[in-house]
């Protein structure tokens, strides 16, 4: 009979624990310091895409900031409330730090709630692409520049009308130009 309690005791302190998630890690930043690999195509090698800026990365290290580059190339994301552009609510056109591409109105933009920057429309289809993202457990889509492929942030289906879409994006990937 003891035996029987010790493994029920070992059964359930081993469910216990995998079901505890581990708080992300983060710099002074806000940016959290892990992230996971993408895969695209049902977890198979990632599909080798092209780009109009490629850029070694000892390139982008040069040329970003270093919470630019975690989040742009390493795939980071900031912690939620963190960004400069969260409740950034100026006129004019958000671009991608890396490239300077435009990439959203202050039009589009909402107040999603998230802690994130959101939109509900980039400016063109052809500035950003949607890649299926099947890290961390589930799968989302991310959203990458169209021109140099930095990591935005991730699409989601519960934005508000026209489109129905809430792009989540990450402050330290954006840029902003003043509208005239």
């Amino acid at each position: 009979m003891k035996m029987f309690y010790a493994y029920t005791l070992l059964v359930l302190l081993s469910l216990s624990a995998c079901g505890q998630q581990d708080q992300p890690v983060t710099d002074a930043e806000g940016i959290i310091l892990a992230s996971a690999d993408v895969t695209q195509n049902g977890g198979s090698k990632k599909s080798k895409q092209t780009y109009e800026v490629n850029k070694t990365e000892a390139e982008w290290k040069r040329i970003l900031t270093p919470a630019q580059y975690h989040v742009l190339r390493e795939k980071g994301t900031e912690t939620a409330f963190s960004g400069k552009y969260n409740d950034h609510k100026e006129e004019g056109v958000y671009t991608c730090a890396a490239c300077k591409n435009e990439l959203f109105s202050s039009d589009t933009k909402f107040d999603s709630g998230t802690g994130w920057p959101s939109f509900f429309k980039p400016i063109s289809s052809k500035n950003v692409r949607e890649i299926t993202d099947r890290s961390m457990g589930m799968v989302r889509t991310e959203v990458v520049c169209g021109r140099c492929g930095g990591h935005l942030g991730h699409v989601f289906d519960d934005g508000p009308k026209p489109t129905g879409l809430r792009y989540c994006l990450n402050s330290a990937a954006l840029g902003f130009k003043k509208g005239n």
